[in-house]
């Protein structure tokens, strides 16, 4: 342990702790913009420099090991004075050319600069901005790129190479010209992003958000010729109420239900729905290849950021892949056939959105695969959004059930919600459906928890079936090298974002491993509370196979629910 004095506090602290560590360990608060936990560290922005005694220089806190007898002054008149600079300097390759660009930003109520000008103390801009002169990059479906805005942190660059293991990020040009861009300036459309958003989250000034479909979604809510449904994924029913000011993890289903229907969707259904669907769909594909000797191991598709990282970066495994459609998919399907069916609604009347934690939703409802199944994909925030430009105080709303039919769901639905869900989920109707016996035991504790590779086995009539779970892309690239290399298994669960859709690029900002948790406890917290526990236990499921389907597999099953994958390399 090291002795070190700040800002009058003796401390006693790790060998290898920072400055910045130490600080918060003594509840002192240094700025920061290009720092984020869990990310290596840059040094770039400076503003967390520190008086270090007996040196001569300022030292970037971020990046300077605490050392024995160390003594720091962490907020000098000195170190006030040059973060103030520095923080023109930055502010100045901002895009504040227009008064209005606040109001109208996606950071708007969660802008790192601004509260990062409350904490320094900022009452005047001295230096006038720059005007980069960037076009907006509109070429991905999913993500936006305003390159006015970004002022070179570094951050989605580190977040996407770090964590998802990708690296579609490089900064190029020098001084005032230095921009983060894709390689080649290609635009994140045309380049081996997945889609997956972490970039969002990682990014401080809204120089990268979702394509926004919100205005598209009004039109349509306002236009009395359509026919408008919506369904929930299960990850934003523990989330968006953060944007109103709840605490992480807190559940109101009940309440977003009630918003959504005075919002003016005629119907409120819920993908927990299609997430039974497709266990019923995935668990007979599973059931199949095991007996029949097909390609294993069967990876899951429920995820369109993985698809996307398989496509570039392992399509020799692309036969591994579950032909099922993600369960937002699955919900469209249905609802644009059996649903429109049994209400008389022509397919052109019927208009399908989403609310989801996932921004590549938004490239996956746009692939010809998917015959435009799923019309518009809102994120979370963008829902929140629009709940509060319509005045509705959705917190304080009383609860409301789903719509019946495709609103009913179980337990193992919601649990899609958090990395090992989809897996749990299986493995409870794969057991059921092969022995013909009931589980004793319906948590597959192996599964859960943020741990990145996860493995488990389990006996079933006789047969060890190995499983395997990975989330974020780094531990699926990880997870796939292994598999390359010779590990078996029968099934595996990949998820593109840390945590699962949980985590996704669509969710409340911030989005920390602590948050990450605490959403994942009350997504099992619902499973807990649920009278019905098992996919293949949906009545309504067993209604839609025996009125609409068949059965699981069958013909009609994959002309409806079942789609294929490309092949698009490096």
């Amino acid at each position: 342990m090291l002795k070190v004095n700040i800002d009058g506090q003796n401390l006693e602290v790790a060998e290898g702790t920072t400055i910045l560590e130490a600080a918060k360990k003594a509840h002192i608060k240094i700025p920061t913009l290009c720092y984020e936990e869990g990310l290596s560290i840059y040094g770039g922005c400076r503003l967390c420099v520190v008086e270090v005694e007996g040196e001569n220089l300022l030292q970037p806190a971020c990046a300077t090991e605490i050392r024995d007898g160390m003594i720091v002054r962490t907020h000098s008149p000195k170190v006030r004075e040059v973060r103030k600079t520095l923080f023109e300097l930055i502010i100045a390759s901002h895009d504040i050319s227009c008064e209005l660009n606040c109001l109208t930003c996606s950071r708007n109520g969660s802008c790192e600069l601004r509260k990062v000008a409350e904490d320094i103390g900022i009452t005047e801009i001295r230096l006038s901005p720059i005007n980069k002169g960037y076009g907006e990059d509109k070429s991905s479906y999913a993500i936006m790129r305003e390159p006015n805005k970004c002022i070179t942190c570094g951050r989605c660059i580190r977040k996407c190479e770090e964590v998802q293991g990708i690296g579609i990020f490089t900064m190029a040009n020098r001084g005032p010209a230095t921009i983060v861009t894709t390689f080649g300036d290609k635009g994140m459309g045309n380049v081996e992003c997945t889609n997956c958003g972490q970039c969002i989250h990682a990014c401080p000034t809204g120089a990268l958000h979702e394509v926004y479909h919100y205005e598209s979604v009004w039109d349509v809510l306002h236009d009395e010729s359509k026919h408008v449904v919506v369904q929930t994924a299960p990850a934003v029913r523990v989330a968006i109420s953060e944007a109103f000011g709840d605490e992480p993890g807190t559940i109101a289903t009940g309440q977003m239900v009630a918003a959504l229907r005075r919002l003016g969707f005629d119907k409120v259904f819920d993908t927990n729905f299609s997430a039974d669907l497709t266990i019923m769909e995935e668990g007979t594909e599973l059931i199949q290849r095991i007996k029949e000797g097909g390609t294993l191991p069967l990876f899951t598709s429920c995820s369109p950021g993985w698809i996307k990282f398989i496509e570039h970066f392992y399509p020799e495994f692309l036969p591994h892949l579950s032909s099922c459609k993600s369960p937002q998919q699955m919900f469209g399907a249905i609802a644009k056939s059996y649903y429109a069916e049994k209400n008389n609604i022509p397919r052109e009347d019927l208009v399908v959105v989403s609310v989801m934690p996932c921004t590549a939703k938004k490239f996956e409802a746009k692939r010809p695969e998917m015959d435009g199944d799923v019309d518009y994909v809102l994120t979370t925030r963008e829902l929140a959004g629009m709940i509060k430009a319509a005045g509705i105080d959705m917190v304080n709303l009383e609860e409301e059930e789903y719509d019946r039919i495709m609103g009913t769901s179980t337990g193992a639905a919601d649990i899609f919600g958090a990395t090992g869900g989809v897996m749990e989920a299986a493995l409870r109707t794969a057991y059921e459906l092969i022995t013909g016996k009931e589980l004793e035991k319906l948590d597959f504790y192996d599964v859960r928890g943020m741990t990145g590779i996860k493995e488990t086995e389990v006996e079933i009539d006789g047969l060890t079936v190995r499983a395997a779970v990975a989330h974020g892309l780094g531990n699926v690239r990880k997870l796939m090298e292994m598999i390359k290399a010779g590990k078996e298994y029968h099934f595996v669960e990949l998820m593109a974002c840390p945590g699962g859709c949980i985590g996704g690029g669509g969710q409340p900002i911030p989005t920390t491993d602590e948050i990450r948790q605490k959403r994942i406890d009350s997504i099992y917290q619902i499973d807990k509370n649920k009278k019905l526990r098992k996919s293949h236990e949906n009545p309504y499921i067993k209604k839609l196979y025996d009125e609409y389907l068949g059965e699981p597999g069958s013909h009609r099953a994959h002309e409806l629910l079942h789609t294929h994958y490309t092949a698009r390399g490096v």
